[in-house]
């Protein structure tokens, strides 16, 4: 965690520097609207630790004021970065051209004035699309074919969500969105993978209302992902079982004698008293019963090598798909199975796109989602499943 922390705020320091200067030499920015600039960034690269001290002190409506203005500068400002540095590539690239072929190419070169108004102007407008693209939430839906259903059974369909971040930013209205959409399907089977809450929970309770209004036959089952813990997991688990679900800490729960439902502890639990060990899951997986369907709950969307062949579905979030293009190509470094549906070995992996959001209230390119899962009695020409929007 302090490695992490110490590197975002480098990388912050770095990008508020580096928008600083484009913005002085752009507009020739100096004296004191430089210094108001100057402290306002300042500002911004501490308003995370702003934030959580005053929501830790219980000036919750001053947070969340301030967490919706830092959080969407933190969205904007990656995107002038990422905009910004294209061109100045485009420029340097130019130059280099210009020197090897000893020709002026310079009017094949955006001019100054545009390599930054031009990326501004698409970061603003990146960002008002994103807030809207945030509280869009689709439907994405999973078709997998099984011969583990029993007798008279067709379907079975489960709902997921993940990464939904209740807290300062994600409440009432946008989690009620996605719940519309899960009593709409009518679910046999409800979970979440991870990472429902985000930072401060105590006020948070009737949020578990919502959840817990949620009817599903089969029974509601969640598991931890990181920010479990950086919201501090006791009082996550707390607020977990009261929205109604059963939470999975290297447990599996039988259900109707077809399917058996597992999950397993976020790896940032190592610090916090992870259950099940460190080779928890292999050993879960490798003790249940192989003439049932096997659904693993797992935040993070990596297999382990010693459980290939013991799942036979397993759900996981924790990339959002990168929320806010191309921020999704530095995930994919990480999480190669970034999003969507992926086959290992005779298994199958979905990662969700994500429900909510974190850090920025917004969404480019990366829209957030509830997943259905349809488990289908598998037809004989051994087609084994696949993926549509919704």
């Amino acid at each position: 965690m302090t490695l992490f922390l110490l590197s975002f705020f480098l990388i912050y320091g770095l990008m508020h520097g580096y928008a600083f200067l484009r913005t002085r030499a752009a507009i020739h920015l100096g004296g004191f609207p430089g210094i108001l600039l100057g402290l306002f960034m300042l500002l911004m690269i501490l308003a995370p630790v702003c934030i959580r001290v005053l929501e830790q002190r219980g000036y919750e409506e001053t947070a969340q004021a301030l967490s919706w203005g830092a959080y969407l500068w933190l969205g904007f400002l990656f995107l002038f970065t990422v905009c910004a540095l294209t061109f100045d590539g485009w420029r340097l690239l130019g130059v280099a051209a210009s020197a090897l072929t000893k020709r002026d190419l310079s009017a094949f070169l955006p001019a100054a004035g545009i390599a930054f108004f031009v990326p501004l102007a698409l970061s603003v407008a990146a960002c008002v699309y994103g807030v809207f693209e945030a509280r869009d939430i689709r439907t994405e839906r999973i078709v997998i074919e099984t011969d583990k259903l029993p007798a008279g059974m067709e379907r079975f369909r489960i709902c997921q969500i993940s990464d939904v971040h209740l807290g300062l930013i994600v409440r009432d209205e946008r989690l009620a969105s996605m719940l519309d959409v899960v009593k709409r399907e009518k679910p046999d089977l409800f979970v979440s993978t991870g990472d429902l809450v985000d930072g401060q929970i105590d006020r948070l309770s009737l949020l578990a209302g919502q959840l817990r209004d949620v009817r599903s036959p089969c029974g509601k089952f969640a598991v931890t992902g990181n920010h479990e813990y950086i919201a501090g997991i006791d009082k996550a688990l707390a607020f977990t079982r009261n929205a109604g679900f059963d939470i999975l800490r290297a447990e599996a729960r039988d259900i109707g004698g077809f399917l058996t439902v597992a999950g397993v502890d976020d790896p940032m639990g190592r610090g916090f008293g992870l259950r099940g060990g460190e080779n928890g899951e292999g050993k879960l997986l490798a003790s249940l019963p192989r003439d049932r369907f096997t659904l693993l709950l797992k935040h993070r969307p990596t297999v382990e090598e010693s459980t290939r062949g013991l799942f036979d579905l397993q759900l996981s979030g924790h990339t959002h798909r990168g929320q806010i293009f191309p921020f999704n190509w530095i995930v994919r470094l990480y999480f190669p199975m970034g999003s969507g549906l992926h086959r290992v070995g005779g298994a199958q992996v979905y990662v969700s796109r994500g429900s909510g959001t974190w850090g920025p209230p917004i969404r480019f390119l990366a829209p957030p989602e509830v997943t259905v899962i349809e488990l289908v009695r598998k037809k004989r020409d051994g087609n084994t499943g696949g993926a549509t929007d919704g």
